[in-house]
C-alpha cells in the first residue's frame, strides 16, 4: 500500500536546499501541500536565500501545492505567524520536520561561547520554536507528526563539533518527552540522524561518496517515520540507502552494598556493572526508577 499524504499540510524548516528540499518535493509529490520554509543563505547561518521560492517553483511546476517562508526557527512569535498562514491557506499543520541547521566547526579548545551559543539556538531551540507554535494545532485536530533532525555527532560524538553534538542529543530528548506528552492526542514524534551529501557536509565527503549520500536517499525514512502509520519515540539513522535504528539502553547493573558501596566498589564491579546481556530499552525516564526498585526488592 503506497504511503500518501494526501489532504495533509506539512511544514519542512531548512527546506531551500539539501535534505529539506528533497523532503519537500517528495511529500508535495505524495500529495502534501507543503511550507518550505527556508533563511540563510550560508552553512554558518549568514545571509539570505531565495532558495525556498526556487523549491516552491519545482513544487508547483510538478502539479504540486506550496507556499515559501522565509521566517527565522530562533525566533517565536515567526513560527507561530508560519504556521497561522499556513492554517489561514489550509485549514491545518499536520506534519512538521525540523531539519534547519548551521554548522560553525571548532575545537572546544577554539570555540568561541557565541559559536556554541549560536549552534544550539538554531537546532534545539529553534527546533523547540516551531514544535511549541503548532503543538496546540495538532493537539486541537487529534492528528500530528513531528520529525527532529539529530546526528550521529549527537549520538556518537565527533571532534570539532561539541556545538552541534549538543544541540543534536537534546533534540533526541526533546523527542522522548514529546513522544511522550502527545500520545494521548495522536501525536507521533521521531528522530532522523541523516548522513547525506549537502551544503553542510560537502567539504566533509570525498568526491565519490558525495554522490552516494544523496539527500534522496535519506527522504524515504524522513517521510515514513511522518506518515499515518508512523512509529513513535524512534531514533533512525539513515544515509546513502542503508537504514539503522539507534537505542539508548540501559544494563541490568549491579547492586552494591556494605564495603562495596564505594568508589572502590565500582571499580570492583564494573564489569557486571556495564556488563550488557539482558540490556534494556526504557521507553520513559521512570523506567530507570522501576529498574532499581527491582533490585532492591530481588536483594
Amino acid at each position: 500500500m503506497s504511503i500518501r499524504f494526501d489532504d495533509k499540510v506539512a511544514i519542512v524548516t531548512g527546506a531551500g536546499g539539501g535534505l529539506g528540499r528533497a523532503y519537500a518535493l517528495e511529500l508535495a509529490k505524495r500529495g502534501a501541500k507543503v511550507v518550505v520554509n527556508d533563511l540563510g543563505g550560508a552553512r554558518d547561518g549568514t545571509g539570505h536565500s531565495d532558495a525556498a521560492l526556487k523549491v516552491v517553483e519545482e513544487i508547483q511546476a510538478a502539479g504540486g501545492t506550496a507556499m515559501s517562508n522565509g521566517g527565522s526557527v530562533t525566533e517565536y512569535e515567526q513560527m507561530v505567524e508560519m504556521v497561522a498562514k499556513a492554517k489561514e491557506a489550509w485549514g491545518g499543520v499536520h506534519i512538521v520536520i525540523n531539519n534547519a541547521g548551521v554548522l560553525r566547526d571548532k575545537s572546544f579548545a577554539k570555540m568561541e561561547p557565541a559559536d556554541f551559543r549560536f549552534v544550539i539556538d538554531v537546532h534545539l531551540n529553534g527546533s523547540a520554536n516551531v514544535s511549541k507554535a503548532v503543538w496546540e494545532t495538532m493537539r486541537a485536530q487529534n492528528y500530528g507528526r513531528l520529525l527532529m533532525t539529530a546526528s550521529s555527532t549527537g549520538l556518537y560524538g565527533n571532534f570539532g563539533q561539541a556545538n552541534y553534538g549538543a544541540a543534536k542529543l537534546g533534540l533526541a530528548g526533546l523527542t522522548k518527552t514529546l513522544a511522550i506528552e502527545g500520545a494521548k492526542n495522536n501525536i507521533k514524534v521521531n528522530t532522523i540522524a541523516p548522513t547525506a551529501g549537502t551544503r553542510m557536509t560537502e567539504d566533509l565527503f570525498p568526491a565519490e561518496a558525495f554522490a552516494a549520500f544523496a539527500p534522496e536517499k535519506v527522504a524515504p525514512a524522513a517521510l515514513y517515520l511522518v506518515s499515518e502509520d508512523a512509529p513513535t519515540n524512534m531514533i533512525i539513522g539513515a544515509g546513502a540507502g542503508v537504514f539503522q535504528a539507534a537505542y539508548v539502553t540501559l544494563t541490568q547493573g549491579k547492586l552494591l552494598t556494605g564495603d562495596d558501596l564505594s568508589p572502590e566498589g565500582i571499580a570492583a564491579h564494573w564489569a557486571e556493572i556495564t556488563d550488557r546481556t539482558g540490556e534494556l530499552t526504557p521507553q520513559s525516564g521512570s523506567e530507570q526508577s522501576i529498574s532499581i526498585l527491582g533490585k532492591l526488592q530481588a536483594g
